[in-house]
């Protein structure tokens, strides 16, 4: 099974506007989604952006989204929990939650990679990207990306 993930906000492989960015508000972008399967029980996202000199920096790890739920709205808080049990993990700016596109210079790609799990996951809230996805080995159903791009 494939995810369709889209974001109203920008086309795939389109430039992501500054709002979402740390030269703006920097707010989480809306997505959303499309998967068939009945045994989806939660949902994980990773962002990131590969092209650092420094290697891989991550932007976004959240999870344990309700396997019901087809799109995270605009400017989720950064927060541990959020009020509907949702949980974000740590990314490299040492922060919960979101943190934008923010390269030192030039254009980077920034992916966000969604996961349709068939389980609810044990992590505590602060998980970083490492292992969260050492956690959903052997439980993915699905995976979906959307990439988009930021120039500074």
């Amino acid at each position: 099974m494939e995810i369709k993930l889209t974001s109203s906000a920008f086309a795939p492989g389109g430039v992501i506007p500054r709002r979402f960015t740390c030269d703006g508000p920097d707010l989480s972008p809306p997505l959303e989604w499309k998967v068939e399967g009945e045994a989806i029980l939660t949902f994980a996202l990773v962002c990131d952006d590969p092209d650092p000199p420094s290697g891989n920096w991550v932007h976004w790890v959240i999870y344990n989204i309700a396997g019901n739920v087809r799109e995270l709205a605009e400017g989720i808080p950064t927060q541990n929990v959020l009020a509907n049990g949702t949980r974000q993990g740590t990314n490299d700016f040492r922060k919960i939650g979101y943190g934008g596109p923010c390269p030192p210079g030039g254009i980077h790609r920034y992916f966000f990679r969604m996961y349709a799990l068939d389980a609810a996951l044990e992590l505590e809230a602060g998980a970083n990207r490492n292992q969260l996805l050492a956690a959903i080995k052997g439980h993915i159903l699905a995976e979906g990306e959307l990439m988009g791009k930021y120039l500074r």
